[in-house]
């Protein structure tokens, strides 16, 4: 993996979704919006002093939302929520935001 640069879009594992459903109550607060449906897809990770992964997450009706989480060197209790894309497609690739 190149320091700085994404990776290529993998599936999502069980560690992904873990991550995403950490920050899933940060970004509901933030856009004042409950999801029925919160289910990572795809990701990509940049390593950074951390680790920053983008994860697609599919919040159902075809609708999916982008997600950028800032993993700390303190492992998986550092995490925060560091940006969003919502109004997203499935054919939307996960790009730096």
């Amino acid at each position: 993996m190149m320091p700085g640069g994404l990776t290529k879009a993998r599936p999502a594992t069980e560690k992904i979704q873990e991550i995403a459903d950490k920050v899933r109550p940060q970004l509901e607060k933030e856009i004042n919006e409950r999801y029925e449906k919160f289910e990572a897809v795809e990701y990509k990770t940049q390593v950074v002093a951390g680790v920053n992964f983008f994860i697609k997450v599919n919040v159902g009706n075809g609708s999916f939302t982008h997600i950028k989480v800032f993993q700390g060197l303190g492992g998986e209790d550092d995490l925060e929520l560091t940006g969003y894309q919502t109004n997203k497609t499935e054919e939307d690739e996960l790009n730096y935001f």
